[in-house]
């Protein structure tokens, strides 16, 4: 009896980072049937509530770790992996050992998986009917079989310099995203973890302070870096960075602009069609470039290296049917899909209440919205009808704009102060609101249009704790705010796991008879409707966004049509003619959108 070569992970999709709260401790749920999954390490005051109440329910000793107590953002966020990585281990092992019945979590490992080698052997194994031979070919699944990863997710932008206990300014290297690294780095986690927001020079120049991060005498490294990013550039850009410091970026994670959940990124118009494109197409000359530069940075620290270690492409945003993860593993060649908002009605998997189960089952595109709530000034998906949302706008009735700011993490406007304060604060929204009332260049309905935009503004980063910690039945003072994705707007079925991964792998579709457009006339949509409101806030005096900026955004919408045009055949598995129909529609659409005027040339 032989065994193929199997595969390094069990799964091909992954569970991306949800809020702050909605996949807290997801690991918990599916990291065991070899799933891996993405925990925010942006709230440590919740990570620390969280690990306290895993401590009483399984039994562990719990010590506090206060605020204000020397390094406690760092020791808090260690503490809680350290508890996930023994639960998780431990969880797996139980499993491991189990026997191979109908109801046992062994059996369910495998039936989860997709066709694949794995899965094969399992098949063979069960059709064995030598029970010697069937023995040998369990103990090998056995040897085979590897949990998810428990990843975690640092914004990069989010790196408050304020000190929340005393408010006094923080030394650079204890700001919240180094802190967050910090915590990870001493975690004795074997994992990734994921930056996202762009680069930060400061907290990337602090991963070599780590050992984990560099390989080890047989190549392999522990802590492995994932960028999320949206373009080739951006990729290339932070990869080079990082190659220089002696630190590998292990994976590409390509991300929507516009089609996802929580924070939007958008490009200037660049569709993700093209850009997968260019990476498919240049992925090899990346590596090959990258590859020099990070073996002489090690060389400069004593260690050497055969060959590029390990790396993946994985492509998440939008992604709802089998057959669009199908197309970008095989056309694309990507290594997974990563599925967010989806998972938001699997509640076996992540921490939402049922009251905001159902609001999210029942939502659609006046429900979901791309809005103005983040105070980091980037574009936000929000679930209207959340918890949070009611309150903000019960707050503004009662000539209350403004959030009192509880948890402080999102610190950085220095407009009106000298110590940063939050956008989304009632002290900022106070002296805004004062300062648009006092200007002289804006008619009536630009001035409503920003005090709108001022109060907007929701308090995200406390708000978004609260799914946590309400199912956990811990008390809080927070809004349930819920950072749903536009694809959620297509599922409206309240799932379990096995029917979510059935729904990935083709198994079942439970989306059937739903008129759900392909993912990437999606979000083609996304961004016309992305520039038509950039457009308006123009008119404004909300956005400063030229002329010229609005044509190149217009052609490189145009040029993607194009591209999906020439490539329909390769994308579309079905109902080639609608997309090609629908492409046609939204072209003419694009081709007739007013944009704002050139400015006019004084005569010399």
């Amino acid at each position: 009896m032989s065994f193929s070569v199997i595969s390094a992970d069990p799964h091909r999709f992954h569970i991306p980072v949800m809020g702050t709260g909605f996949t807290i401790d997801t690991c918990l749920k599916v990291a065991r049937f070899g799933i891996h999954s993405v925990l925010s390490l942006g709230d440590d005051e919740m990570i620390e509530r969280v690990r306290e109440y895993h401590s009483r329910e399984y039994g562990f000793d719990y010590e506090e770790i206060a605020g204000g107590s020397g390094d406690h953002r760092a020791r808090r966020i260690t503490a809680y992996l350290n508890q996930l990585n023994l639960l998780v281990n431990d969880q797996f092992e139980i499993l491991r050992h189990q026997p191979f019945e109908t109801e046992e979590d062994i059996t369910r490992y495998f039936t989860l998986l997709p066709e694949g080698q794995l899965k094969t052997e399992y098949n063979a194994m069960m059709a064995e009917t030598d029970l010697e031979q069937k023995t040998r070919r369990q103990d090998e699944l056995r040897r085979l079989m590897k949990p998810g990863r428990i990843n975690v997710n640092v914004m990069t932008k989010v790196d408050c310099t304020i000190d929340r206990v005393d408010n006094r300014m923080l030394d650079p290297d204890k700001t919240d995203a180094l802190n967050g690294l910090k915590g990870y780095g001493e975690s004795d986690l074997q994992s990734s973890i994921i930056f996202s927001a762009g680069m930060n020079p400061r907290l990337y120049g602090a991963i070599a302070k780590y050992p984990d991060f560099f390989p080890d005498p047989s190549g392999e490294i522990k802590k492995q870096v994932v960028l999320k990013v949206s373009d080739y550039r951006s990729a290339a850009i932070q990869g080079r960075f990082l190659v220089k410091k002696g630190i590998w970026v292990s994976e590409w994670r390509f991300e929507s602009g516009l089609n996802c959940g929580g924070h939007a990124f958008a490009t200037q118009g660049m569709l993700m069609g093209p850009i997968l494109k260019e990476f498919k197409e240049r992925r090899l000359e990346l590596i090959e470039t990258l590859f020099p530069l990070y073996e002489a940075a090690l060389a400069k620290t004593g260690r050497e290296i055969d060959g590029p270690p390990s790396h993946r492409f994985t492509v998440q945003g939008g992604v709802g049917t089998h057959e669009e993860h199908d197309t970008i593993l095989k056309y694309y060649e990507a290594d997974a899909t990563g599925w967010g908002s989806p998972f938001l009605l699997v509640p076996e998997v992540v921490r939402i209440d049922d009251e905001h189960l159902e609001k999210v089952r029942e939502a659609g595109e006046k429900e979901i919205k791309l809005t103005r709530s983040s105070p980091l000034g980037i574009p936000f998906w929000n679930l209207l009808t959340s918890e949070s949302e009611a309150y903000r706008r019960e707050r503004i009735a009662e000539g209350k704009a403004g959030s009192i700011c509880p948890h402080r993490y999102l610190k950085f406007n220095t407009e009106f102060t000298k110590k940063p304060i939050c956008r989304s604060s009632k002290a900022y929204q106070t002296l805004k609101i004062k300062e648009i009332n006092g200007r002289d260049d804006l008619d009536e309905e630009q001035r409503a249009a920003h005090v709108q935009e001022t109060t907007d503004r929701a308090c995200i980063c406390f708000d978004l704790s609260a799914p946590a910690l309400k199912v956990m039945n811990l008390p809080t003072t927070s809004k349930l705010n819920v950072c749903v994705g536009p694809n959620a707007r297509f599922f409206d079925k309240i799932s379990s796991l096995r029917e979510m991964a059935d729904h990935i792998y083709g198994r079942i579709d439970l989306l059937k008879g739903k008129n759900r457009p392909n993912m990437f006339v999606n979000e083609l949509r996304l961004y016309m409707e992305y520039m038509a409101e950039e457009v308006e806030r123009v008119r404004l005096k909300l956005s400063n966004q030229t002329h010229e900026y609005f044509e190149g955004y217009k052609l490189n919408l145009l040029n993607g049509i194009e591209y999906y045009r020439e490539q329909a055949d390769n994308l579309v598995a079905k109902g080639r003619e609608s997309f090609l129909s629908q492409l046609d529609t939204l072209a003419a659409e694009i081709d007739a959108m007013v944009l704002p005027a050139p400015p006019v040339l004084e005569p010399a």
